[in-house]
């Protein structure tokens, strides 16, 4: 697959699919004999947990780390396994903290809600 076709079937621009094979993220992509990249179904595997992994707040350098281990071989599987734990656990902080910011903003908008709506209530008050 060309880096043009994983870059629109992920949403990824090119020029980071490339940045992220340069420093490792993404294991060595092969090329083609135009010394195009042509990347496997076992890349686009990489390119979405990358992907993935980024979107839910992963360092580019945890993830370095993960590939580098990965690319070791099974010696490394009880390190991989315990940098992925620890990222679980900050992802859960994270997530329980934007609950929390969620349920404060949900407070003040229905505070602002609550407002508008008692002042259009005493602007529709008839005079008398």
């Amino acid at each position: 697959m060309m880096i043009s076709e994983v870059s629109e079937k992920f949403d990824i621009p090119q020029d980071t699919l490339r940045y992220y094979e340069r420093i490792g993220l993404i294991p060595h992509v092969n090329r083609n004999k135009s010394k195009i990249r042509d990347y496997t179904e076992e890349d686009c595997r990489w390119v979405e947990f990358v992907k993935c992994m980024r979107s839910a707040g992963l360092p580019i350098e945890v993830l370095i780390e993960y590939v580098g281990l990965f690319q070791q071989g099974d010696e490394t599987v009880e390190a991989r396994k315990e940098l992925l734990i620890e990222q679980r656990t900050q992802l859960k902080a994270r997530m329980e903290d934007m609950k929390k910011t969620l349920e404060r903003l949900d407070y003040k908008i229905a505070r602002y809600e609550t407002g508008i709506a008692q002042t259009e209530k005493i602007l529709r008050r008839p005079e008398t």
